[in-house]
């Protein structure tokens, strides 16, 4: 590993660790399909379990089979990550952020599938009776880093 990709490692690692506190103290907060206010009318923090993806896309699945093809498509993407984060040049820094915040996302909920089968959500917005799905910390770092990966992409092939 090139020194400068040591760097790179650091928010997926922050992600993952972020992650996981977050989680853990839900669970010692919240009982499963508990709510708690923390902004009426917009904010609350929730404890429910998703065994679909990012905001409970696929989450009413009746298959069994669902959680193993979740693990082997995260995991793939994680491999396909590592694999691109670590063949950037050292001047690729706003892209080598954004896939290290896509890795650490995406290890943050494999962690929750191995450990139970399904991922821990508490982030619920809304307004008046529409409420967003309920979402994580990892879903949070994978579609910010996306989006940074997104605009990076785009400026450096305007270059």
């Amino acid at each position: 590993m090139k020194k400068y990709q040591h760097i790179m490692v650091w928010p997926a690692l922050l992600v993952i660790v972020l992650d996981q506190i977050s989680k853990m103290a839900v669970i010692q907060l919240l009982k499963e399909h508990e709510s708690l206010t923390i902004i009426n009318g917009f904010f609350n923090l929730v404890h429910v379990r998703n065994r679909g993806i990012a905001f409970g896309l696929m989450s009413r699945s009746d298959s069994g089979l669902i959680i193993y093809f979740l693990l082997a498509a995260s995991l793939t993407a994680v491999i396909l990550l590592l694999f691109w984060l670590f063949r950037l040049k050292e001047n690729e820094t706003g892209i080598a952020v954004g896939l290290s915040m896509i890795l650490g996302g995406a290890i943050g909920n494999i962690i929750d599938r191995l450990r139970f089968r399904e991922v821990i959500d508490f982030l619920d917005f809304y307004t008046g009776s529409y409420h967003w799905p309920a979402f994580n910390l990892a879903d949070s770092a994978i579609t910010t880093g996306a989006l940074w990966l997104a605009v990076n992409l785009v400026f450096q092939h305007e270059k």
